[in-house]
């Protein structure tokens, strides 16, 4: 997670480094912007503890300064933060946009890595990276895989659609290939003719083997599409293969999403903060996740709701000019992770809590529309769930008033 610098944070150097997967390059530069080290090292913990060590050498009140959070810069992270060292980020769109106004017109590793130690050193509004405890940076292993493998669904699903669309349009307006059943049919039945075949009852009986749900309706509905198409369309014995194999591959994604969401509840549960999440309405076991994994599980970091609400983009910004005012925007610079974490939560709490039913119509009987009032819902409870782990105290209606007053 990260935090923002204060504005009256000075250090004495500023490290910048330029991230690579298997080299870095760092610059150090002093008050004035001179450089008083520049080096190219390998992403190996010896080079990096010399590195580090040559720059507390230097002077042991330094900011370093990095443009990537992640992968590459997993270890000199690591290393930074064992060492108590503050690290600021710069993403890498940031650091392109600033070497325009540097002098030179080429770009090299030495460049960029002054043009992020300088920046660290004049800029005040960037992010102090903090790595969280334990659980919340296994939480973003877990949930980030996650992620990844709901999206390699999703893409799975759409080829799967497009292949039976070809041989079997009628079979494909049909299912919702969404749910497990349906695609436990495609793995098994792909084409018209096969599916006549079988029949209603031994297709139902087939199902239920399998422990497919509401398998009669199931399979009425295929032999339905089945007896509406008796054309063999040219290609349909290797299409039809092509569509059990993606069906298979639909039905491995989710056995594995499965397993992550176990390992998921169960490293969720061993957090602190769990129950008092869980108890916020709207806040599953999943989003619960996933708000640790993003904040790091450290709410003494952000200082007040108010920060934590505009690290999750619910704080709105002036964007004001001339004679346009009141212009709010989102900002810039939010945890688009936790943003979506707080928004599912605020939909979810929409079908069981009052209090944010009566929330929600309040805002559209403002003139909101129905994002707008989720999101004023969202920013709502970011003070609710703010208050809750500050008290470590599970919800009741009381807290949910109190935020509004």
């Amino acid at each position: 997670m990260s935090d923002e610098l204060a504005g009256g944070d000075v250090s004495e150097i500023w490290a910048g480094v330029d991230i690579g997967k298997t080299h870095h390059h760092a610059v150090v530069i002093n008050a004035e912007g001179e450089r008083l080290l520049s080096r190219r090292i390998e992403n190996d913990e010896t080079e990096l503890l010399a590195l580090i060590g040559d720059v507390l050498a230097i002077s042991d009140d330094a900011l370093w300064a990095v443009d990537l959070n992640h992968g590459g810069a997993a270890l000199l992270i690591g290393l930074l933060t064992a060492h108590d060292q503050p690290i600021a980020y710069l993403t890498g769109l940031a650091v392109h946009r600033a070497s325009a106004t540097y002098r030179g017109e080429g770009k090299t590793d030495a460049k960029d890595a002054f043009v992020i130690a300088d920046q660290a050193r004049i800029r005040r509004d960037l992010s102090l990276l903090r790595p969280g405890d334990e659980i919340a940076v296994d939480l973003r292993t877990l949930t980030n895989r996650r992620l990844d493998l709901v999206f390699d669904r999703t893409r799975q699903i759409n080829r799967l659609r497009a292949q039976l669309l070809e041989i079997f349009p009628a079979l494909e307006r049909s299912l919702d290939l969404t749910n497990k059943g349906p695609v436990m049919l495609l793995s098994g039945y792909q084409t018209p003719a096969a599916i006549r075949r079988t029949g209603a009852k031994r297709l139902e009986a087939w199902l239920k083997n399998r422990k497919v749900k509401s398998a009669a309706a199931l399979a009425c509905i295929a032999v339905e599409a089945a007896q509406a198409q008796h054309a063999a369309l040219p290609g349909e014995n290797l299409a039809a293969a092509m569509v059990a194999r993606l069906a298979k591959g639909v039905m491995t994604l989710e056995e594995e999403i499965a397993e992550l969401d176990a390992l998921i509840e169960a490293r969720f549960r061993e957090h602190p903060h769990a129950e008092v999440i869980r108890s916020l309405p709207g806040m599953g076991t999943r989003l619960g996740a996933e708000f640790i994994a993003a904040t790091g599980g450290d709410m003494g970091a952000f200082g007040s709701a108010d920060r934590l609400a505009g690290f999750a983009g619910l704080a709105p910004q002036p964007r004001d000019s001339g004679r346009v005012s009141g212009n709010l925007r989102r900002p810039r610079r939010y945890h688009r992770g936790l943003l979506r974490a707080m928004y599912l939560s605020a939909m979810a709490s929409l079908k069981s809590c009052p209090a944010s039913k009566a929330y929600y119509k309040r805002k559209r009987s403002e003139g909101k529309g129905h994002k707008q009032a989720v999101l004023a819902l969202a920013r709502r409870r970011i003070n609710v769930l703010w208050a809750m782990i500050r008290d470590r105290s599970c919800y009741s209606p009381s807290l949910s008033v109190a935020a509004a007053a």
